[in-house]
């Protein structure tokens, strides 16, 4: 069976599984696993990326690719026998702001070939449960998606109040036996939920120690963004939606991308109603709230705002809260109407310029067309997730930001000065892409 009618095959198989899920909405699936097989798992390694950053065994793709059909049948045997044993993964730690860190673990090669082979069972079942207002790691959802959806009803309600949710260390603090308790309403086939246990204790090695947590789902594994969302799919979505919505005065709307999530509520009331009562049901699962950045924030279309006393204190202005990279603030249109506008976040225009001028100090002496190249590639990716409607300026003045940041480090390869002029030349060689070129290409 070549390749294209093997994927149409699972293709088959993965819509059965969801026909079954949709028709079945509040039972446990207890026969899962038998989906699970050699044509399954060569499908999971095609949709498996060839090119990350190896586990613990420093085995590669194209080095697990060789005898391919004989490791997959160990492997299949293995899974379903319960003789697999989850390696734990190679913890390292990624930059974010204030020089904080974000933990990513790697898993091996063939992990990564099983957890996918699991995820697409899983994925087939919950895709007909989650709700409308999750937009994270799911098939045909975005970013952009999420944030158009919060635009809309923002406008829509002429604004209102956002509650900012900020989970703690989200991805460490998941409780396992809270998300055993939330998998077995949905899913009981005893391969999945073993293979699930074994991959949450599978336990972290970073600088040659491992470490057994009893806690968290390791962000950069397969399987831990679809767990992630199934456990907030519980303990936020179906609960906003049954509980509190039919509690509310007025509308409300929540869009959640991961662990990212914001509220929008038509009334001030509503709002702290929710927000007194939101700590109390994250504990409950074993989370915490950020106390300092899960908040408040009066979002009010300007035109809307109320009349301010000399003795009201309190925030009754137009304010702006930061969701997904971007701030979120009101503006006007060509038109002059009233529009909810989205810029580029203070905090993420200054990560990716720091990590730009980073990457020009590690490889001030590679060749510039290397440098030109490699620039341009992260400045279309840059591009490509913050060209919104009423943010191209900032995508200008990054672009600005960064001619100036090469010039700098161009400037120590030697002892000479690189002065604008002799820069200029060097930029009509080697050409810095605009956000107009991105946006055509």
């Amino acid at each position: 069976m070549n390749e294209t009618s093997s994927s149409e095959n699972i293709s088959t198989r993965l819509e059965r599984i969801a026909k079954l899920a949709r028709e079945a909405p509040t039972m446990a699936l207890t026969t899962l696993a038998h989906h699970i097989d050699v044509e399954w798992l060569h499908e999971a390694y095609r949709r498996t990326r060839k090119d990350g950053a190896t586990g613990i065994d420093g085995q590669t793709a194209a080095e697990y690719a060789q005898g391919l059909e004989q490791r997959l049948r160990s492997l299949l045997d293995r899974a379903k026998s319960g003789q697999y044993r989850a390696p734990p993964v190679r913890r390292v730690h990624i930059p974010k702001d204030k020089g904080e860190t974000r933990p990513l673990g790697i898993p091996t090669f063939e992990d990564k070939v099983l957890q996918r082979a699991v995820a697409m069972v899983l994925e087939a079942v919950y895709e007909q449960d989650f709700l409308e207002c999750s937009y994270g790691f799911r098939p045909g959802r975005s970013a952009h998606q999420a944030l158009d959806a919060l635009n809309e009803a923002a406008v829509r309600m002429a604004g209102g109040w956002i509650v900012e949710l900020d989970i703690r260390k989200y991805f460490d603090s998941i409780d396992h036996e809270h998300l055993r308790g939330v998998l077995s309403q949905r899913v009981r086939d005893g391969v999945v939920l073993r293979l699930i246990g074994k991959w949450l204790n599978a336990g972290v090695m970073e600088d040659g120690a491992l470490r057994q947590p009893e806690m968290g789902a390791p962000q950069g594994g397969v399987i831990s963004p679809l767990l992630a969302n199934i456990f907030l799919h519980e303990v936020l979505d179906v609960w906003f939606h049954k509980e509190v919505l039919p509690r509310l005065r007025g509308r409300a709307l929540l869009v959640r991308y991961a662990d990212d999530a914001v509220m929008l509520f038509e009334y001030e009331e509503d709002a702290r109603r929710v927000m007194s009562v939101l700590p109390k049901r994250f504990e409950k699962r074993g989370l915490t709230l950020h106390p300092d950045k899960t908040r408040m924030v009066p979002f009010i279309r300007p035109d809307r705002l109320p009349a301010r006393r000399d003795d009201d204190d309190g925030p009754n202005g137009s304010g702006s809260f930061d969701f997904l990279g971007f701030t979120i603030h009101w503006g006007k249109s060509l038109a002059g109407k009233w529009v909810v506008r989205n810029r580029t976040a203070k905090d993420r225009f200054r990560r990716t310029l720091t990590r730009l001028s980073e990457w020009c100090r590690r490889n001030l002496h590679a060749p510039l067309a290397q440098q030109q190249k490699v620039l341009n590639a992260k400045l279309r990716g840059h591009y490509g997730y913050f060209d919104r409607i009423g943010n191209r300026a900032r995508l200008w003045t990054l672009l600005y930001r960064v001619r100036i940041v090469w010039k700098r480090w161009l400037g120590r390869r030697s002892q000479r000065p690189l002065f604008w002029k002799r820069m200029n030349q060097l930029l009509e060689r080697y050409p810095l892409l605009t956000p107009v070129q991105a946006r055509r290409a």
